[in-house]
């Protein structure tokens, strides 16, 4: 059972994820709750994180991720932002206006192929493949579409070969976003963007690769990752 403030800063921290793509700072925090002090917003993460919520994402500034929600208090628009890395369970909303399949009520997205070096997104574009995805995990008006990732430089990050995620279409993502990247519009890659001065940096989620610096020029955000598709 949360506390009424503690239920107040999961479904802010859940709100600016899912508009945002990062979560907001303390101060924001504590503009938002109407405390007096940050020392009080930290009491709150604490006991989130303790009654399993909340997650700080290691080595990362204003890195946190919601791990789950109290049922039946978050309303079904705001639901519909969450976009966790592995989606499990049954999913049974679907978007108004779009395309649904079955009774599944699954909205179905272009499968574009593999992220593959050497080959730019447009190329990819195959709009006789698709992949039913949960309307819960798409963000309302926004364009998606599905990759199948090859590869295992993503691994640390849970991103596996064979994997299928699903991308926001976007050409700007925040600091530490898992991005579709084209580089020098030949090479599409999927890595954590960092910005560093007039440099974009490409991180691998793998010790084995390194990270990739490149002018701004250079790389152009194809889409942000939103979510994950696992077959076992």
């Amino acid at each position: 059972m949360l506390t009424k403030k503690q239920h107040e800063l999961l479904i802010f921290i859940f709100e600016r994820l899912g508009r945002d793509g990062v979560s907001p700072s303390f101060e924001e925090m504590k503009a938002a709750l109407k405390l007096k002090s940050k020392s009080g917003i930290h009491r709150l993460i604490t006991a989130l994180e303790e009654r399993g919520f909340l997650k700080r994402l290691p080595h990362r500034a204003r890195a946190l991720e919601v791990v789950k929600l109290p049922d039946g208090v978050v309303p079904e628009a705001a639901r519909a932002r969450f976009s966790p890395t592995v989606i499990q369970g049954d999913f049974k909303t679907a978007l108004p206006g779009t395309a649904v399949s079955s009774e599944a009520e699954a909205v179905q997205l272009p499968l574009y192929g593999r992220i593959a070096a050497g080959t730019p997104i447009e190329a990819l574009r195959d709009h006789t493949e698709t992949v039913d995805i949960p309307a819960s995990m798409l963000m309302p008006g926004a364009d998606h579409y599905a990759l199948e990732v090859a590869g295992d430089s993503m691994v640390d990050a849970g991103v596996y070969d064979g994997d299928t995620v699903i991308v926001r279409a976007t050409d700007h993502a925040e600091n530490g976003t898992i991005v579709v990247a084209l580089v020098d519009d030949t090479e599409v890659t999927l890595k954590r963007l960092r910005r560093k001065g007039a440099s974009i940096a490409l991180e691998p989620a793998n010790k084995a690769y390194e990270t990739r610096i490149f002018g701004p020029d250079r790389v152009k955000v194809q889409g942000r990752l939103v979510g994950l598709l696992r077959r076992y």
